[in-house]
């Protein structure tokens, strides 16, 4: 594949971050943790040839308009995560589940360039993969609600049918990370209190740990 082009809405996030918290655009931002670093894991992917997007605020790839894999920054690594990840063979045993309930994404995750100079050839084969899956349009079967969704939720989206269009929307992942989240109290009221508390962020478009 030929190199992709730089997109400057990521040479944006990588002085300012993704924006979405009080500490965007300021030197507490995550992204000053890992300069370095996402710019080598940026040069390897655009050299795989995928195209350079910002969504959610953070750098996305694509290929023909499908999203593969997307670049972050935590405050003790940084990463880069593959949508369909669950799909790769993972020869090398480098993936993790970003969370215990996630069902297709997996992360790479790194605290020093030198651990991503060492992996490119590796990183390149793992996104090789991934662009091939998606030209065979693969998909992961992913068990989408498995638990019951609870009755105050049920309650809320009855009541507000935007907070229900923004749940459908969310990633069958977050939205059973959310329903998990919600389920777990004994209490009604308590269940009703979690939430109220994670309406805003649902209405986002964002996960529980978002």
């Amino acid at each position: 594949m030929a190199n992709s082009k730089m997109n400057p809405k990521v040479d944006k996030y990588l002085i300012d971050g993704c924006m979405r918290c009080p500490l965007g655009a300021t030197p507490d931002c995550k992204v000053n943790n890992w300069p370095e670093e996402l710019e080598k894991l940026r040069m390897i992917v655009l050299d795989c040839g995928l195209t350079e997007e910002l969504k959610w605020g953070v750098p996305c790839y694509t290929f023909q308009k499908s999203n593969v894999l997307i670049i972050s920054a935590f405050k003790e690594y940084c990463s880069l995560s593959f949508f369909k990840g669950a799909l790769l063979k993972d020869a090398h045993r480098i993936l993790e589940k970003p969370g215990e309930n996630t069902q297709a994404g997996r992360l790479v995750k790194f605290t020093n360039v030198k651990q991503i100079v060492e992996l490119e050839p590796v990183l390149k084969e793992y996104i090789y993969e991934a662009v091939e899956a998606e030209k065979a349009g693969l998909k992961v079967n992913t068990k989408k609600n498995p638990e019951p969704i609870p009755e105050e939720l049920q309650n809320k989206f009855e009541d507000i049918p935007a907070l229900k269009t923004a749940f459908d929307a969310l990633t069958p992942g977050r939205q059973r990370a959310y329903i998990l989240h919600f389920s777990a109290p004994k209490q009604s009221k308590t269940r009703v209190s979690r939430i109220e508390k994670y309406m805003e962020k649902i209405l986002a478009g964002k996960g529980l740990n978002d």
